[in-house]
């Protein structure tokens, strides 16, 4: 494992480079529009005709295409909004199907020492093997397009918090022997506590139909 920047901005290419292209001369409320406009009408065109083919497409998307056209649309929106989810909800995929084992671990460990509901909520199989979390990830995306998409955000935060805890734990582990893997841990950590804060918010927002 390399530094924290890697855990999900390495295969983030030039996201920058892309909104400056795609938006050369725009004002920066014309790219929250289109982030927000885009998000919403995909959101809700598919879960009004949920074709299993499209939504297998979706789920598979950075698989097939990378990462860089879901940058263009979503990933300068604020956390807290719809494109935000769903930028947070593809990165954590990524993340997962970048390097399973290390997700495997860090979720086991993270299942043994939190002291939460959240590896039932999360619903992964105990223990769960690399191919089993990528597994359940890929159904935690299906849901934002199949099914409650509040539950779906509320299984990603609590996935998020498993790995986070599990994440910090290594770290401790790591910390006398390998300084710089301790610190990237602790950086993917915070990262993924932020991201199921961020996504359990929305979760709450959506509920009062005020995730926009």
């Amino acid at each position: 494992m390399s530094d924290g920047s890697r855990d999900f901005h390495k295969p983030v290419r030039r996201p920058a480079e892309l909104f400056d292209r795609l938006f050369a001369d725009d004002d920066p409320a014309e790219i929250s529009r289109v982030a927000h406009s885009t998000a919403r009408a995909l959101v809700a065109r598919v879960r009004e005709e949920p074709s299993d083919g499209v939504v297998e497409r979706l789920v598979s998307f950075t698989d097939a295409h990378g990462i860089d056209d879901i940058a263009e649309l979503w990933s300068r929106s604020p956390a807290r909004t719809l494109p935000g989810a769903l930028w947070r909800l593809y990165l954590l995929q990524l993340m997962i199907h970048d390097d399973p084992q290390t997700a495997a671990l860090l979720y086991e460990r993270g299942r043994v020492e939190i002291d939460s509901v959240d590896p039932l909520v999360a619903g992964a199989p105990t223990p769960a093997s690399p191919d089993e979390l990528v597994a359940l990830i890929d159904t935690i995306l299906r849901g934002v397009f199949q099914g409650d998409f509040a539950i779906a955000l509320e299984r990603a935060a609590a996935f998020a918090r498993v790995q986070a805890a599990g994440a910090s734990h290594v770290a401790d582990d790591y910390e006398a022997t390998e300084s710089d893997r301790a610190s990237a841990l602790t950086t993917r950590a915070l990262r993924l506590a932020t991201y199921a804060a961020d996504l359990t918010a929305c979760a709450s927002l959506w509920r009062r139909d005020a995730l926009s």
